[in-house]
Formats: structure tokens, C-alpha cells, sequence
């Protein structure tokens, strides 16, 4: 039997960046900063610790995991998530360390051929967010789609490479704008907005069916339009108001947001879902306006009288699931 090929996609080491502290040498060509308040000046060594500690606890899971792969009778290369450009192919299993946001990165390099397996590298630790409350906010990465941890990493992946532990499907996203599709599908959402979250987005849409039939027009002056997967629905489309779906579900889950007077036959459908036989048809207004594909790092710049079609007529991702979600995938 060949060797199984192994990508570890890893979230970067440094994602804290140097800061420069009052008292830094006059010569340095980064000036330093003034003095903080003596409330905040006592505070700062412990959150600067709490960061250091994140930095370690996330390099020593990257450790572990290649030290767990090293022993195994498998191929393997590792690369950073700001350093990959090109889809990801040849290989049979994507390993992705960080949190949700490392394996969405990863997702993007991804077509319905390669599973992907999410490791939560610092996962929030309850008892630490009370005991720190009053001081800051010490919660990490929430790992939703995240399988495994470093205290399972080794179980999970032999599972997953014997076959006793089989990747789910999930939906993704399809987008195109004016007629040509975008290269990237998500995983999670999509927000169609002004770049200026302080600007209103004027924009029409309606739903239509691939027979040809339409739906009600609706205009509306907004915050934007966010469109989610089932994945994507326990994130910022739960926040919103939106409510969970089943992940199996094929359906996309749409919202207005904030709307500006909207009439009354109009409200009912300002939040609703998109069929698999359906897509969504949204005409832009403003000057300028975005797609964000699965949050900030991907974005489409659109113009007035630009058209977009959404859609959930996109490959599937296969994940491996945490085994909780395992259990409540159909319900």
C-alpha cells in the first residue's frame, strides 16, 4: 500500500507582532511610546505573559503533531497559512493547527477531494477566563469544527487514516459575480456590504428557481446582506439572530442586516433560506461595496450595477468532526 501524503497547514507562529514599551532607546527607528496610565502599566506584563504563553502553547502542539507524524508510515511537509497561493492537490489528508479560522484558510485551497482535519492548538480553558475576567478577555479560538486537540491528536488520526473515522460532507458557497464565478467557495458566510461599516449598502435581491421562476423583488437600504452555510450558522449569522441548522443541510440561510425601513410585506423575507434548486440574485448600488468571503482576509471589491449570484451549487469540504457534532448532524 503507498504511503498516505500529509499536508500540515499550520497558523504562524507569530501572530503577536514586537511592541515597542516606554524607555526604548532614542536610536531605535520605531519611537516609543508614551507611558500608560498606572492602572493600565500594572496590567500590561500580565496580558504581554498571557500572549507569550498562547504563542508557546500553539508552537508546542505544532511540535506534537509533527512528532506524532514522524512515527507514523506516512509522507509529510508543513507550510504556513500566509505562505500557501496555489491549490492544494496530491496530497490525502490536510492537517490544519490553529483554530477554526486556520482550517477556513485552508478550506479555500481545497476542492471536494481532499479531507481536512482540524487541530484546535489552544483551546479556551473555562476555568482561566473566570479567574482573568476582570482583567481581559482570555478566551481563544472556539474550535467548532475542530476534531482533535493535542491531548487526542494521535487517536484521532489513526482513526482518520484506518477509515474508522470518516469525514462529513459539508456545504460551501458559490458566488458569481456578473456571470463568472469567484474562485473561492466558504465554508462559513459571506457578507455583501459597503467597505464602511458606518455607510449603507443600497442593494436589490430576490430568489430565484433554476426553472426560471422568480421571487418578489425586494430593495433594501441596509448594513449589508450575510448568506451562511449550515456550518457557518452557529457563527455570526447565531449572533445576528439567525438560528442553527442541521450541518447535512444543503440550504443557505440569508439575512438583512440592520434594515432601513423596510415595508411591511417586505420584513417576512428579510431573513430566510436559499433551497439547493435555488439561487440568489442581488443587484449592487452604492459606488463601492465587498464580498467577504469566510471574514476579513479574502475579499471581492463590486461597483454599481454589479450582479451576484449565490448559491450552495459549490463542491463540498469534507471535515472530520468533533464527535458531538457527529451525533447531532441530521437533527
Amino acid at each position: 500500500m503507498a504511503r498516505r501524503r500529509v499536508l500540515l497547514f499550520l497558523k504562524p507562529f507569530d501572530v503577536f507582532p514586537p511592541r515597542p514599551y516606554a524607555g526604548a532607546a532614542a536610536s531605535s527607528p520605531t519611537p516609543a511610546l508614551s507611558p500608560p496610565p498606572p492602572e493600565l502599566r500594572a496590567a500590561n506584563p500580565k496580558i504581554l505573559s498571557y500572549l507569550d504563553d498562547r504563542c508557546r502553547v500553539h508552537k508546542d502542539t505544532i511540535d506534537l503533531c509533527q512528532s506524532v507524524l514522524q512515527r507514523k508510515s506516512v509522507d509529510w511537509i508543513s507550510v504556513q497559512r500566509n505562505h500557501l497561493s496555489q491549490p492544494i492537490r496530491d496530497v490525502d489528508l490536510v492537517i490544519a493547527v490553529g483554530g477554526d479560522g486556520t482550517l477556513l484558510r485552508a478550506s479555500h485551497f481545497l476542492d471536494s477531494s481532499v479531507p481536512i482535519l482540524g487541530v484546535n492548538s489552544d483551546p479556551t480553558c473555562p476555568k482561566e477566563v473566570d479567574e482573568l475576567t476582570d482583567e481581559f478577555d482570555a478566551r481563544r479560538s472556539t474550535g467548532y469544527l475542530c476534531a482533535a486537540t493535542a491531548g487526542n491528536f494521535e487517536q484521532i488520526l489513526v482513526a482518520t487514516l484506518d477509515g474508522t473515522r470518516c469525514p462529513m460532507e459539508l456545504s460551501r458557497i458559490s458566488v458569481k459575480l456578473n456571470g463568472i464565478q469567484l474562485p473561492t467557495y466558504a465554508l462559513n458566510d459571506i457578507l455583501v456590504s459597503h467597505p464602511c461599516p458606518a455607510s449603507v449598502s443600497r442593494f436589490s435581491f430576490r430568489k430565484i428557481i433554476n426553472t426560471g421562476e422568480n421571487s418578489h423583488l425586494i430593495n433594501c437600504r441596509s448594513s449589508g446582506l450575510r448568506v451562511s452555510t449550515a456550518a457557518g450558522s452557529t457563527a455570526a449569522m447565531l449572533s445576528a439572530g439567525g438560528f442553527v441548522m442541521a450541518l447535512s443541510s444543503r440550504e443557505l440561510q440569508y439575512m438583512i442586516r440592520e434594515p432601513i425601513s423596510p415595508t411591511d410585506g417586505d420584513k417576512p423575507l428579510l431573513h430566510g433560506l436559499v433551497k439547493p434548486e435555488q439561487h440568489m440574485l442581488v443587484v449592487w448600488y452604492n459606488q463601492e461595496g465587498a464580498v467577504y468571503v469566510d471574514g476579513s482576509h479574502v475579499v471581492h471589491s463590486i461597483q454599481h450595477g454589479d450582479t451576484l449570484e449565490i448559491s450552495s451549487n459549490a463542491p463540498t469540504l469534507k471535515v472530520v468532526l468533533p464527535e458531538h457534532l457527529l451525533k447531532n448532524a441530521s437533527k
